[in-house]
């Protein structure tokens, strides 16, 4: 029904709005249009100069375009509702009617304005920022070095770039936001199309606005991000911003500089229950590949030291364990076998009514002027996926550190690879180091990952430098992700072996987080007579390039198996911790064409079986009803005194048929602190894992564990796993 006084006042309004006047609106909208022009560049020409533009300008400038673009979305909120007052209010009728155009009747109802897309806009786009130096200015949303503009605390309010929320449905999300995001991915193809038809960039999927390299303006280091909670980022986004902004968040620092920072997008890892427990009587026999890798207690360092616990699947306890040095005795003249075994039996510190059984194998360390000449190729991956500080930069450093610790009699040669391989140094002497490091620093990245393409040229180069008893090595680093070629892990796992037939060793070396595709590593790792190692940092880098070199680039022993039998009148059940992913088949061990893991010249490895005893109220399984008559046979019970019989299996260098080497596992060896260090670092490892054989057993234990058997620890390694096991409690209680 019609509203006298509202109809009242509308006619007040229209009464007292002014006659177009059309000279006077034509002059204004001169005058706005001329400062608009003013506003895009500068009124006074440019001045000549002989400086050079800057080549990267191009990726900076797309930087510059989305962060003004997120300022004016906030600009464009007020902008919203001015259109809903000029559309409803007789002024703004009046003004976008043209001069010509009669009045338009007044409505009988007033018109309803729907705030509800400002505010949207407004509270997806641009919430609250928590931190004052993060705030951006809504006027000036980046500095002259393309920085987020910052205000003080306690300035007036200003709005914060933050990791959005989920996206709402369709049919609830605003259209402006749809359209900001599409305009600006619009705008991104169509700057990079240009450029790549001119040859001015080379699109990937993976390198479009990268992080930058540590030296450049307002960089924040990986260890920096860590610090406030979030993770350095790999990429703006996986590809073209075709997502828009949703995943990204503005991070504040120390100094006040943003950094935009992106959850981790994808990374895999071998999937592999946890050893169940076993029945001696039904299955006593327990058969698996030794595993020299140190690449999960990286990961996991890496993982805690960012405020984050690691996956599950990351977490394989062998190679926490064997992370650590270990003081074995070492083979001596006239042993033979390249490597000595060490056998103790302990208390298990998790439950007193079970033991552990401790093996460990310690490789002899040649003089080093007896090694034979080194190939190496270093195969490199400098697809855009690498594009990070964190993984090419780290990269370059890590081999560089290596140069110095090789022969000058050896050889180096580079091959890359990206959407297509190539040689980028061809076979250079090792005493070169200024030619080896000068086309390291060359590399940069950029493409997709043809990393088989680089396999197949890195084992045909090694191939051709290697000389009659010389030994050839490729060292493959990257982040694991193949998207050309084959990408499977089984795939590669076969295409690999029938690769590495010829001789040539494999070491693969993972780099960054984010895309880290471990399981791929692991695949490569295992089946190219090869180790892998994850670099996290210089330090890690240190350690596996310069201080373990020998262990890394030189074997002493090929597919090395261990099998152990149980004797049934002593040992009623037994688990190994760890090792999932090695496990072999029985008949495996006697197989010589089944491969294993190799030893490195001075490596240490070691497993480690929680065993319960015939009679021990530890036993988790109950008696079979007719299995009376299958129970201990009598070689059982006349060899009371072993619990079991161990077996190795190892081939010489370049040898075809493995060797044997067996003898009793007794109740004796000597507890120290290796064994007790050993075990803290298991029981660690199940922690993370959630494996529920410790009962109460928890983190207070196994630190304690740790603390009291770190001995004389040179380079601090078992400091920092007390460190990390201390971090990784309180990550654990707040969950």
């Amino acid at each position: 029904m019609p509203d006298p006084e509202l109809d009242a006042l509308r006619r007040a309004m229209a009464a007292e709005t002014p006659a177009p006047d059309a000279a006077k609106k034509a002059e204004t909208l001169a005058l706005a249009m001329k400062n608009f022009e003013d506003l895009q560049g500068s009124r006074d020409a440019a001045r000549q100069n002989s400086d050079l533009p800057e080549r990267r300008g191009l990726l900076k400038g797309i930087f510059n375009m989305l962060t003004n673009r997120l300022a004016y979305g906030l600009t464009a909120t007020t902008a919203l509702v001015a259109v809903g007052f000029i559309a409803f209010s007789p002024m703004g009728q009046d003004l976008m009617r043209r001069p010509d155009t009669a009045p338009r009747p007044q409505a009988t109802e007033a018109p309803v304005v729907q705030p509800d897309a400002a505010q949207t806009v407004a509270e997806e786009v641009a919430p609250e920022a928590p931190r004052g130096d993060l705030a951006l200015d809504d006027a000036t949303a980046v500095d002259a070095d393309g920085q987020p503009a910052r205000r003080p605390a306690d300035s007036a309010p200003a709005q914060a770039v933050q990791a959005a929320p989920e996206p709402a449905p369709a049919e609830q999300a605003a259209p402006a936001t749809r359209s900001l995001d599409a305009e600006v991915a619009a705008q991104v193809d169509e700057a990079l199309g240009a450029a790549e038809a001119q040859g001015e960039v080379q699109l990937s999927t993976d390198s479009l606005l990268a992080a930058p390299s540590p030296s450049a303006p307002g960089f924040r280091s990986g260890e920096d991000a860590a610090n406030l909670g979030v993770v350095a980022p790999r990429t703006l986004s996986e590809g073209r911003i075709a997502g828009g902004l949703a995943n990204t968040a503005v991070v504040g620092g120390s100094d006040g500089v943003g950094v935009i920072a992106t959850p981790p997008e994808r990374e895999e890892f071998a999937t592999a229950s946890d050893n169940p427990l076993r029945v001696v009587s039904e299955e006593p026999v327990s058969t698996f590949s030794i595993d020299v890798d140190t690449a999960s207690w990286s990961y996991i360092r890496s993982a805690i030291n960012r405020g984050q616990l690691p996956p599950r699947d990351a977490v394989r306890i062998e190679e926490m364990v064997n992370y650590f040095p270990y003081a074995y005795d070492a083979p001596e003249a006239g042993d033979e076998s390249p490597f000595r075994p060490t056998v103790s039996v302990f208390e298990t510190p998790w439950n007193p009514d079970t033991q552990l059984i401790r093996i460990g194998l310690q490789g002899e360390m040649p003089a080093i002027a007896d090694r034979p000449p080194l190939n190496l190729v270093f195969l490199i991956d400098t697809s855009g996926s690498m594009n990070s500080p964190e993984k090419l930069p780290l990269l370059v450093q890590s081999f560089q550190l290596m140069l110095s610790r090789l022969d000058p009699a050896d050889e180096v040669a580079i091959v890359t690879y990206a959407g297509t391989a190539g040689v980028a140094l061809e076979p250079t002497a090792a005493g070169d180091t200024r030619a080896i490091s000068d086309a390291l620093d060359r590399l940069v990245a950029g493409g997709s990952t043809n990393g088989v393409g680089g396999l197949e040229q890195a084992y045909r180069l090694a191939d051709e430098m290697r000389g009659e008893g010389e030994i050839s090595r490729v060292i493959l680093a990257t982040d694991g992700d193949f998207n050309v070629g084959i990408s499977d892990p089984d795939a590669l796992t076969d295409y690999i072996a029938e690769a590495s037939e010829d001789g040539t060793y494999l070491s693969v070396l993972g780099f960054g987080r984010g895309n880290l595709q471990d399981d791929t590593m692991q695949a490569l790792a295992q089946n190219g007579n090869g180790t892998a190692a994850y670099i996290d940092t210089l330090n890690e880098a240190q350690r596996v390039l310069v201080d373990q070199l020998s262990g890394a680039l030189y074997p002493i022993a090929d597919d090395v198996k261990v099998q152990v039998e149980f004797n049934p009148a002593v040992i009623a059940e037994y688990r190994l911790i760890g090792y999932e992913t090695r496990a072999l088949e029985r008949e495996d061990f006697n197989n010589d064409a089944v491969d294993a893991g190799e030893l490195g010249a001075g490596h240490s490895v070691t497993a480690l079986y929680e065993v319960t005893p015939v009679g021990s109220p530890a036993v988790r399984t109950d008696p079979l009803r007719y299995g009376e008559a299958a129970a201990a046979p009598q070689a059982a019970t006349d060899r009371a005194d072993e619990l079991g019989f161990l077996r190795l299996r190892w081939k010489e260098p370049g040898e075809d048929d493995s060797r044997l080497m067996e003898f009793p596992i007794t109740a004796t060896g000597t507890l120290d602190e290796d064994a007790n260090f050993a075990a803290a670092i298991a029981g660690f490892g199940q922690l993370l894992r959630g494996n529920d054989a410790l009962g109460s057993w928890g983190y207070d234990e196994a630190i304690a564990l740790a603390v009291a058997n770190r001995g004389a620890d040179e380079f601090g390694y078992r400091t920092e796993a007390v460190r990390l096991m201390r971090l990784a409690q309180s990550l654990s209680d707040r969950r």
